[in-house]
């Protein structure tokens, strides 16, 4: 699949503010955080500015942005209808415990629960988003077991990082329960990614140019001409290609800043402001990359009437 920009930052983004969200209504029922207004301020800022962006960044790759509405209206059968009206109902508690820590000093209690209730609908977005994916039986790489799994550990991985990164910045303490937390999450991710690029790259085609053509009772299908005499929107978005030694590099790089450095940070200790900084900066790196590749690496089955022999 071709991996459009705004795509990338729509999954990228969003997920990592998904996650934020999700940590700082978990949190003050597991540390003592103090109410302080410029941090909530700062860390919802930062969480929705996050949400907001990856779902305008989407739009863009719309060929009429304007009737994005509408794609709401098929939430009975469709993953991406369910994502969006999941993504605007998750403002509402959302924004009421965000309301409620900056500007009446709560987030336990009530507010905590409503809280709760935004981080559990939060995830159900993500898993919305990823099942956008995960459900396409057209493309094998991602209709498969390890995109919604992948998809929720890379949420909360990086919604982490951004959270100890911003309470080690306003001097919070987590003790070592949060950074542990956020390296299990590490861990996680980067078991899930290795399960998910081995899948992907041993799991037996399930389409052939000679299945797709019904012509494999007469032996090898291979292709003449091509359908057009130039691109067209198919090859474009469907028929992208990347070299296998490109992906592997590009596999290390998402593996070492994604979810190494990261990991080598969080054992190093002891926990700073400058660490966290690096930590997300290097994250930031990785998940961009590990975004790109997996759109990249997506074969559509359709791409078997262009010269693809196997999907």
């Amino acid at each position: 699949m071709h991996p459009a920009k705004s795509v990338i930052g729509f999954t990228t983004a969003s997920g990592a503010g998904y996650g934020l969200l999700a940590w700082l209504a978990i949190a003050p029922y597991l540390w003592p955080m103090a109410v302080e207004q410029s941090f909530g301020l700062v860390a919802f800022g930062i969480a929705f500015a996050l949400v907001v962006g990856g779902l305008l960044s989407s739009t863009f790759h719309l060929g009429h942005p304007e009737r994005a509405w509408r794609a709401m209206s098929q939430w009975r059968s469709s993953w991406l209808s369910r994502e969006g009206v999941a993504a605007i109902v998750t403002f509402i508690p959302t924004g009421l415990y965000a309301i409620s820590w900056v500007f009446m000093g709560e987030n336990t209690g009530n507010a905590g629960i409503i809280g709760l209730v935004g981080a559990a609908m939060s995830l159900i977005t993500v898993y919305c988003t990823s099942m956008i994916y995960g459900s396409l039986k057209t493309i094998p790489a991602w209709h498969n077991a390890a995109t919604a799994p992948a998809y929720l550990v890379l949420s909360l991985m990086t919604g982490g990082l951004l959270f100890l990164m911003l309470t080690r910045l306003w001097g919070y303490d987590v003790g070592a329960t949060g950074s542990e937390t956020v390296l299990l999450l590490l861990l996680a991710g980067l078991l899930t990614k290795v399960f998910y690029w081995h899948k992907i790259k041993t799991q037996k085609p399930v389409s052939t140019a000679e299945s797709a053509t019904g012509l494999g009772a007469f032996g090898k299908v291979s292709l003449l001409e091509s359908p057009h005499t130039s691109d067209n929107y198919l090859l474009k978005e469907m028929g992208f290609r990347i070299a296998r030694k490109h992906a592997s590099k590009l596999r290390i790089i998402s593996a070492i800043t994604l979810f190494l450095l990261p990991i080598i940070i969080l054992m190093m200790g002891p926990a700073t402001s400058l660490s966290g900084i690096v930590a997300v900066s290097s994250a930031t790196v990785g998940i961009i990359t590990e975004r790109w590749l997996f759109f990249a690496e997506a074969k559509h089955v359709v791409t078997l009437y262009y010269g693809e022999s196997k999907v």
